[in-house]
């Protein structure tokens, strides 16, 4: 891997707290119109633009990155963010209750993503690709690093340990209860090195991210009749896990209808495909099973193997998917149908439970989440997971670590 130390554009300590936020796609745009309208140093009005503009702006004439590059803008005006005057390396720990996870942040080269040596278990849709390509090229930065993951690597352990020995840069906790701390490297060169034996790395959360830093440096490159390939266009900021640090939690379903059946004969086509008792928990214990809440009441849904599959279509989810949402409930298409509904986070078996019995969903299915090793077997076989198979918690913060493109 080519990684790069970057003159990071971030927060001032004492305001870490109050500028930083969640990334673009992850809440409703309501709680996001919330939260930016009660702090105007919320990275949300970079980040996220369409917290100052009307519901109904009209997307296609850019006012939306317009208004994100006037706000970078400003954040610089008015110190609420500072460039860096040299290139550094850092270390980022983020702890959520007993929970810690500690990555490196440093600028990743687009032809590592090209090349295949980032590698990916998603499609990108098109349209959200395009408007993420659109927000780099307009503010002319990266404005949230990418959440990679590497198999774990004992030298690159010991010195995460040791670097994170000394007083943070920033350390804050914010208002979900997660504690964020960032140290800072000037000397890089060690981790430089330690990477470049790095084989892969792989993306955990950004896909559409990673596609418009590449897509972005591309145009960027054909716009340059003057291209070396050192300019900071051809780099994109990503903090790199090692895959033991990470949590991954389950994806979970509902569905707004059953399709025409009733819930006594759904019931009946489902204990027609899988192995069902009643009385289950909320939760699976295992692989192989999905709890399913239909009725106020959970059921455990369980099968046997298939030895031949793949590991695409070996997942729960993906059983799931095949067995009973597609040829019993009719979702054709995961990703496209309007009928079925996703949810993930810590609280998401309760989210789904509430909406079935208030009638804003017919039947929720609750999964096991799929492993990291899982999800770096499928992006090695150049496979595509199913849509909303993985939750990674908690999330990057936006805003700490911004990128300029020159």
């Amino acid at each position: 891997m080519k990684i790069k130390a970057f003159e990071a554009i971030r927060p001032p300590a004492a305001l870490a707290r109050e500028v930083a936020s969640l990334p673009y796609d992850v809440g409703d745009l309501e709680d996001a119109r919330a939260l930016a309208d009660a702090n105007p140093r919320s990275f949300l009005h970079v980040e996220r633009p369409e917290v100052d503009l009307p519901d109904a702006f009209d997307q296609t004439s850019g006012i939306d990155h317009q208004t994100a590059a006037k706000n970078l803008q400003l954040f610089l005006r008015e110190g609420w963010l500072v460039r860096e005057t040299a290139p550094a390396l850092y270390i980022y720990r983020i702890t959520l209750g007993q929970h810690a996870q500690t990555g490196i942040v440093a600028c990743c080269h687009i032809e590592d993503y090209e090349n295949n040596i980032i590698r990916k278990h998603e499609k990108t849709k098109k349209p959200v690709e395009d408007q993420r390509t659109l927000h780099v090229q307009v503010t002319g930065a990266h404005t949230g690093p990418i959440f990679l993951l590497f198999r774990d690597d004992a030298k690159i352990a010991g010195m995460l340990d040791a670097a994170v020995r000394g007083a943070p840069l920033l350390d804050f906790t914010a208002i979900d209860g997660i504690r964020h701390e960032v140290w800072k490297l000037d000397a890089p060169e060690a981790f430089v090195k330690a990477f470049a034996a790095v084989p892969l790395a792989y993306v955990a959360d950004g896909h559409h991210r990673t596609a418009a830093a590449t897509r972005a440096g591309i145009e960027r490159r054909a716009a340059n009749p003057a291209h070396r390939g050192d300019e900071e266009y051809n780099w994109f900021p990503a903090v790199l896990f090692p895959a033991s640090h990470l949590k991954v939690l389950a994806y979970n379903r509902t569905l707004k209808d059953l399709n025409g059946l009733t819930p006594a004969a759904f019931l009946d086509r489902v204990k027609s495909i899988f192995t069902v008792t009643e009385n289950a928990p909320s939760s699976p214990k295992r692989q192989g099973e999905i709890s399913m809440y239909l009725g106020g009441s959970w059921y455990s849904l369980t099968w046997t193997p298939d030895p031949k599959a793949d590991p695409v279509s070996a997942l729960d989810v993906s059983v799931l998917q095949a067995r009973l949402l597609g040829p019993v409930l009719g979702i054709d298409d995961p990703r496209t149908n309007s009928r079925i509904e996703y949810a993930g986070g810590f609280d998401s078996v309760e989210r789904i439970r509430k909406k079935v019995d208030t009638g804003r969903a017919a039947v929720a299915f609750s999964v096991y989440p799929t492993t990291v090793d899982e999800l770096m077997a499928i992006a090695d076989a150049d496979q595509i997971m199913p849509p909303k198979s993985t939750w990674f918690e908690p999330k990057l913060r936006s805003g700490l670590f911004v990128h300029a493109l020159d």
